[in-house]
């Protein structure tokens, strides 16, 4: 992709790397090392993860029978709300920015670090913060109203610690700011020289239409969650009808903002699978400027799809069709997408590497969310299946099977870039096949369970949907083993693993000169970029 060239061996003679200066806390605490900060964020997230994780193996164990078989229908309702809160929040939305972006978005570029590098720890630091907050009310005694709030059950009469958990949200979406301003900025002013819009890694796109939404979103949900603890602590009438106020005002704020964080979180993760199947069928990416554009007319049209979240709250039948409309509309950006990875994949040199396996997991459990989501896009069968489990299994096809496929795909495939080490291929082969199964197991008896009528967030059900249940919660325990597996091979890697080249890929992108892992500064000197994105040789697959 550049004129520059760069020593094959794993670490540059001339300097050291950004992991073997300065091994004290304090380092670290201070850093603004952009690769450190997007290690800080990993090991913060994947507690997050695990922490939401384990509410949902609870409520999955509790489900087995239609009685209940392990909490009160009051800590149940703390299970669920505390799996969203973690999981949405502190998870699935900065996973990838944080930690795949802060590491990939300079080197991608040909620059030394991010353009705030104080900004950008500073970020990680608001991140933690109000990650504590929510901490504190989860183990105060819990928050019981759902990852919604909806009101006025939060800013009323719920008894739980809702303005903690609140509190940690609004504090926690000004990082998601702070990481937006610092990417928009970085990506329009430092590019390596010849790095044009249209050369820009398809990564790069998509954290930058992210970072869009961050900016345009985040601060509505900050107003909306201010105001739900301003009506709960001085009783201002906004959304209580009791004091004057409208509850459906809240839901039109709330998923103003929720609505694109959708796409906040599923937009990264397209990026990280266009750089997966171009490097693993060895193809240039197929309609490259439609990919690029499809993501930000993605983030464009998902700020006018909110409405389709409240077909059942009142709202007038004209409002509904055009939301209704608008919501199909928003499908053919990912849908542009989705064919363009397949024509990518069409008689392309395919090796099934790990990171490739979950890629093509992308592909099939992203689109089988899609899919139902124009079922619920459609006025009649929403109304149908509206809080159902069929909404649970189309939320989690898109951003378990969607994001978090994308996500540890990114990580399998820049983890020797991250850690100058190679992990067990086998093994990471084996992780993923695990992940699919048991990810389908989980979700796909929802469907069925949400069209037959079953209610989300109950803590008993009608003994006829035992079975459907059971196989759910068996799914959910192969799931968790599925994701401790690359937990536990990656940690092993970084002391046994073998040495990973600067590019074990052969890989195109700039982020592949740099030795592994890069030093400090990434780069000795600005690359100048002399080629389009994902230059590989043209080939045909051979034919058996």
């Amino acid at each position: 992709m550049s004129s520059l060239t760069v020593d094959e061996a794993p670490q540059a003679a001339s300097h050291v790397h950004y992991l073997n200066v300065k091994f004290g806390v304090k380092s670290w605490l201070f850093t603004t090392d952009h690769k450190r900060i997007a290690l800080l964020y990993l090991a913060s997230i994947t507690f997050f993860f695990f922490v939401g994780g384990a509410a949902a193996v609870l409520m999955r164990l509790h489900l087995l029978t239609p009685g209940g078989l392990l909490v009160e229908p009051a800590t149940y309702n703390k299970l669920f709300t505390v799996h969203g809160i973690l999981m949405v929040f502190f998870f699935l939305i900065p996973a990838i920015p944080a930690v795949l972006g802060n590491f990939l978005v300079p080197m991608m570029i040909g620059a030394r670090d991010l353009a705030f590098p104080k900004l950008n720890l500073l970020s990680w630091y608001v991140y933690i913060l109000g990650g504590l907050f929510t901490l504190y009310a989860v183990v105060a005694g819990g928050v019981d109203t759902g990852w919604t709030f909806y009101t006025p059950y939060s800013s009323t009469y719920s008894n739980s610690h809702v303005i903690a958990a609140a509190l940690g949200i609004f504090i926690t979406g000004f990082s998601s700011i702070l990481t937006g301003l610092n990417f928009i900025v970085t990506i329009h002013k430092m590019r390596a020289p010849g790095l044009t819009w249209f050369r820009l890694p398809l990564f790069i796109w998509a954290i930058y239409a992210t970072s869009i939404i961050f900016i345009l979103g985040t601060p509505v949900l900050a107003i909306t969650i201010v105001l739900v603890a301003l009506e709960r602590l001085f009783h201002i009438g906004v959304f209580d009808p009791a004091l004057g106020g409208d509850p459906i005002l809240f839901q039109h704020m709330f998923w103003f903002y929720s609505h694109p964080a959708v796409y906040i979180m599923i937009l990264p993760g397209m990026g990280v699978e266009s750089e997966l199947i171009t490097c693993f069928s060895r193809k240039k990416i197929f309609g490259y400027k439609f990919v690029a554009m499809s993501s930000l007319g993605i983030a464009l049209l998902g700020f006018l799809v909110w409405g389709h979240h409240m077909f059942v709250s009142g709202q007038s039948m004209y409002a509904g069709m055009v939301f209704s409309i608008l919501s199909y509309l928003v499908a053919v950006p990912s849908a542009v997408k989705v064919f363009n990875w397949t024509a990518t994949l069409y008689k392309g040199s395919i090796s099934y590497d790990a990171p490739m396996l979950y890629a093509l997991g992308f592909i099939g459990l992203f689109t089988m969310g899609g899919v139902t989501g124009m079922f619920l896009a459609s006025l009649g069968v929403n109304v149908h299946v509206h809080d159902t489990y069929f909404v649970i299994a189309h939320f989690h096809y898109i951003m378990v099977g969607g994001m978090v496929m994308a996500y540890l795909g990114g990580i399998h495939f820049w983890w020797p870039k991250i850690s100058g080490r190679m992990y067990p291929q086998g093994w990471a082969r084996f992780a993923a096949l695990v992940i699919f199964v048991g990810f389908n197991l989980t979700f796909f008896p929802q469907y069925i369970l949400g069209f037959l009528g079953m209610p989300r967030r109950y803590a008993v059900y009608p003994a006829e949907f035992q079975v459907l249940n059971v196989m759910s919660s068996a799914g959910a325990s192969i799931l968790g083993v599925g994701y401790l597996i690359p937990l536990i091979y990656f940690i092993w890697s970084m002391r046994y693993g073998p040495v990973a080249s600067a590019n074990p890929w052969n890989a195109k992108g700039l982020e592949w000169q740099t030795p592994s892992p890069p030093p400090t500064e990434n780069f000795e000197e600005i690359p100048v970029v002399t080629e389009e994105a994902y230059d590989y040789p043209v080939r045909e697959a051979q034919v058996a």
